[in-house]
């Protein structure tokens, strides 16, 4: 497979599991599009509102590993990213 991607790259590191992802606090939110402002907040409280359509995230091992809340895959849909070996 041959494809090409472009956008800014945001390299996170391992272990990002989901309370990082999306904390705890902010799942009471009634939207994803609610909770979206504060993804990734645990790890860099600005980070969600610098992701742009398009972006890629690098990650290492145990990315998305912890709880199985089914918010987390939603909040990084919204924030419309390329993911792959994602453990959720």
């Amino acid at each position: 497979m041959n494809e090409k991607f472009s956008g800014k790259v945001w390299v996170l590191g391992d272990d990002i599991d989901t309370d990082i992802i999306i904390p705890t606090e902010y799942l009471a939110l009634k939207t994803v599009e609610d909770m979206k402002p504060y993804a990734f907040s645990p790890l860099r409280p600005e980070l969600a509102g610098q992701i742009k359509p398009g972006d890629i995230i690098v990650a290492g091992k145990n990315f998305g590993c912890g709880s199985s809340r089914e918010q987390a895959p939603e909040v990084i849909k919204a924030l419309i990213l390329l993911i792959t070996d994602f453990s959720l």
